[in-house]
């Protein structure tokens, strides 16, 4: 026993009942009655019409039994490495003993502090904005509004 589905209301068809419709390009349509076939030539959209099994669907009508069985899915927490630490260097830190890694903390501030201030001193002795004369200075370099030599 073959069972059709109504190609408007989604009903399912018995055989020896129902409405077959063919269009001019050969598509064929099976209606449950003439009821839906009339609904179809009159171009209505099915998901508008309350009754039919695609507007259920579409507006979330009498699917209380599968909210119970849709789960959530826990979320995994992975470690993974960042640019310039993999993992294992990650891990190995965090497992330090805090003293160890606050006296690291501390070393690695000093000798920053240290490549700053010798940064500056370097400044100081060689100033690098001045520009000799008769070179070329591009836009860019000059600035806004400052007068290009060499022109």
């Amino acid at each position: 026993m073959k069972v059709e589905i109504c190609n408007f209301s989604g009903y399912k068809i018995y055989p020896g009942k129902g409405k077959l419709y063919v269009r001019l390009d050969s598509k064929i349509f099976r209606f449950v009655s003439s009821k839906e076939e009339s609904l179809f030539l009159q171009r209505k959209n099915p998901r508008k019409i309350a009754w039919t099994v695609v507007y259920r669907r579409v507006n979330k009508k009498g699917v209380t039994e599968e909210v119970a069985k849709k789960r959530s899915r826990k979320t995994v927490k992975h470690q993974r490495g960042v640019v310039g630490a993999d993992a294992a260097a990650i891990l190995a830190k965090r497992n330090q003993n805090p003293q160890v890694r606050a006296a690291q903390r501390a070393a690695a501030l000093e000798q920053g502090k240290a490549a700053k201030k010798d940064k500056e001193s370097k400044k100081v002795k060689n100033p690098a904005n001045k520009v000799p004369q008769g070179a070329k200075v591009s836009r860019a370099q000059a600035g806004k509004g400052a007068v290009r030599s060499g022109r």
